[in-house]
């Protein structure tokens, strides 16, 4: 598994910016422990279902838009917050991705989102 010497923080961006452009098996080879499990509930906690489940939104949706908006490190465990969009036209969803770490390889990942409204009451925004 390859290692490089960014923070923990700057790991986590890139992997998550690589699944989203499409390229899911380099991100998961770079970053991603064997020992990895995740909470999505929607999948297995395995690897194998995630990687999988990502490739084939990638291969669904190829103009994905990835922003991050924040992300934070506290000791082994990274924060990204960021506005995921389907394509350009999508009003996409704001999504917190937690990932725990040890040393260089991430073991341990949840994700939590929340679909951006066309209409909104709150007039700062979700962003």
């Amino acid at each position: 598994m390859e290692t490089n010497n960014n923070s923990r923080k700057e790991k986590a961006v890139d992997f998550l910016k690589l699944v989203a452009s499409g390229s899911v098996r380099e991100g998961f080879a770079q970053y991603i422990s064997d020992d990895f499990t995740h909470h999505n509930p929607f999948f297995k906690g395995d690897a194998e279902s995630i990687m999988l489940a990502m490739e084939e939104n990638a291969e669904q949706n190829p103009d994905k838009v990835f922003n991050v908006k924040l992300a934070l490190e506290e000791g082994d465990h990274v924060a990204v917050h960021s506005h995921v969009k389907q394509n350009a036209e999508d009003l996409g969803a704001a999504v917190v991705h937690i990932f725990r770490f040890e040393g260089d390889v991430v073991v341990e990942l949840w994700d939590l989102g929340q679909a951006v409204p066309a209409e909104s009451l709150n007039k700062n925004g979700m962003f």
